[in-house]
C-alpha cells in the first residue's frame, strides 16, 4: 500500500510550490525567450539547491537544440553542449521522445558525456523535462543536483515547466510575428505611424485625430512595440492623437485576455520594458466599472535629445540590426562573429545605458540619435 505523505513532506511541497510561484511571477510581461530562460535557470539556482540548471530551445528548423541559458556551475552558453542535435545525448532524446527523465545516480549512467565532471562536482541527481506546447516541442529544461531528487519534488518541477512552456511559447510566437512585421527604420521614414500601427493592431478599429506628422525613429519604434504588446491581448479599439506637444495612443483591451491577475500592473511592466524611464512616456490606465475593459492612454513627447554616442561602432552595428528585426543568430551571421559575442556586446550596451532590456536600449539609442 502506498504511504501517504507526512506533514513534514506536505509542508515541504507547499514551500517548494511557493518558490516555484515566485519564479513564475518574475516571468510576467517578458516577451524575450532568452530572458525567460535566464530568469528560470537563475531562479532554480537561487531558490533550490541545484548545482546547475540549463535550458535549450529548439531551432526553427526543428533539428537542433540551442543552449540559451545556464546557471550554477557553468554560466556560459557555448562549448560542447551549446548545440545538441535532436535525438543526440540525453537532452536530445528527451526532446525527441517527449518524455521526462530522472536519475539519482548520474555518474553510473552509461549515456553521461563527461562522467569525470559528474564525479568531481559530486553530481548525483539529474532531471530533464521536455517543454511541449500544443504538441510541439520547443525546448528542454535540465537540472543537476548534488542530492537525491524526491519524486514529490519532480511533480513540483513539472508545474514550473508548464508555466515556463506557456511563457516561452508566447514569447517565441511574439518574436516570429515581430520578425515578419517589423519595419526597418529606413522604411519607417516612408510610412506614417498610423499606417504602421494598422499592420500591427489588425483586430482593432484605429482612428486618427489631428494632423499626422513625421516622428523621430525612437517614437515610432516605441509605439510599434507598445502596439505589439496590445495586439497580444486582442486590443479592440485604438485612437492615435497628435497634439501640440505629444503624440498619444488611446487603446481598449478586454481584461479577460490578460492572464495576469493585476492587468494594470502587467501592462505597466510590459511598457517599462520598452521605454527606459517615465520621462520618455506617460501612461494612464482606467478600468471600466464592470472591470471587463482596460482603457490605456500612452503619450510620448515630440522632443528628442541628440548627444555624443558612448557606444562603440560594433555596438551601434548590432543595435541597428536588432531594430531591423534580426535575431541574435542573424546578427552573428551578418557580422561574421559568434552568437555569444553578440550577447556580450548587447550586455555591454545594457550596462552603458543602464537599461534593463534590449528594447529600452534600442529606444534610448534611437532617442539620442546614435542609430
Amino acid at each position: 500500500m502506498p504511504q501517504l505523505p507526512s506533514i513534514a513532506d506536505s509542508a515541504r511541497i507547499l514551500l517548494d510550490l511557493q518558490q516555484i510561484n515566485e519564479i513564475a511571477q518574475t516571468l510576467s510581461g517578458c516577451l524575450i525567450p532568452e530572458e525567460i530562460a535566464r530568469t528560470v535557470t537563475t531562479g532554480l539556482i537561487d531558490r533550490f539547491d541545484f548545482a546547475m540548471a540549463r535550458l535549450w530551445l529548439l531551432d526553427t528548423d526543428q533539428a537542433m537544440l540551442r543552449l540559451v541559458a545556464s546557471a550554477g556551475l557553468h554560466t556560459r552558453t557555448d562549448g560542447r553542449f551549446a548545440r545538441v542535435p535532436l535525438g543526440a545525448y540525453k537532452v536530445g532524446k528527451i526532446a525527441q521522445n517527449r518524455i521526462a527523465f530522472l536519475s539519482n545516480n548520474l555518474p553510473a549512467e552509461s549515456w553521461v558525456g563527461d562522467r569525470d565532471w559528474a564525479i568531481d562536482n559530486r553530481i548525483q541527481g539529474f532531471a530533464g523535462y521536455p517543454l511541449v506546447a500544443h504538441d510541439r516541442v520547443i525546448g528542454v529544461l535540465a537540472m543537476f543536483s548534488r542530492h537525491v531528487l524526491a519524486p514529490e519534488f519532480l511533480e513540483v518541477l513539472q508545474t514550473l515547466c508548464t508555466i515556463v512552456t506557456i511563457s516561452l511559447d508566447t514569447a517565441i510566437q511574439y518574436q516570429q510575428t515581430q520578425h515578419s512585421q517589423l519595419i526597418s527604420t529606413n522604411q519607417a521614414s516612408e510610412l506614417m505611424l498610423s499606417e504602421q500601427l494598422v499592420t500591427v493592431l489588425k483586430t482593432a478599429r484605429l482612428t486618427l485625430v489631428g494632423t499626422e506628422r513625421s516622428l523621430a525613429p525612437s517614437i515610432v519604434y516605441g509605439f510599434l512595440k507598445a502596439a505589439e504588446v496590445l495586439s497580444t491581448v486582442d486590443c479592440s479599439y485604438g485612437r492615435l492623437i497628435y497634439s501640440e506637444s505629444a503624440v498619444s495612443l488611446e487603446a481598449t483591451v478586454p481584461t479577460a485576455k490578460i492572464a495576469e491577475p493585476d492587468a494594470v500592473r502587467w501592462l505597466a511592466a510590459s511598457f517599462d520594458r520598452i521605454f527606459p524611464t517615465s520621462k520618455h512616456r506617460d501612461i494612464q490606465t482606467q478600468l471600466s466599472s464592470d472591470q471587463k475593459l482596460l482603457q490605456i492612454v500612452l503619450s510620448v513627447p515630440y522632443t528628442s535629445i541628440v548627444s555624443p554616442s558612448i557606444l562603440s561602432e560594433r555596438e551601434v552595428e548590432i543595435l541597428t540590426l536588432l531594430t531591423q528585426g534580426h535575431r541574435d543568430r542573424d546578427v552573428a551571421e551578418h557580422l561574421i562573429i559568434s552568437e555569444s559575442t553578440v550577447k556580450f556586446h548587447i550586455n555591454n550596451v545594457l550596462s552603458k545605458l543602464q537599461a534593463k532590456t534590449r528594447y529600452q536600449a534600442i529606444y534610448q539609442a534611437l532617442s539620442l540619435g546614435w542609430i
